[in-house]
């Protein structure tokens, strides 16, 4: 446990680097919608699976944006 509290940290990515990968995700959020909005009635399993990524990748973009959000102060 000691150890953990000591390791360094990594750096904060770059800014720039931050906007690219949101943007990244904002167009695979968007073409998951699109997809489960294709898939209606069709593969439950998939379906939730596709779901289950959207979310995930909603949440990823919400704490870049929450990093990038804290570096510009």
């Amino acid at each position: 446990m000691q150890q953990r509290l000591n390791a360094p940290r990594q750096p904060a990515m770059d800014a720039a680097v931050l906007r690219d990968r949101i943007a990244q995700l904002q167009e695979e959020h968007h073409s998951l919608d699109t997809l489960i909005d294709k898939m209606s009635g069709t593969d439950d399993l998939e379906l939730r699976r596709l779901k289950k990524r959207k979310l995930k990748v909603k949440d990823t973009i919400l704490l870049l944006r929450l990093q990038l959000d804290s570096d510009a102060h």
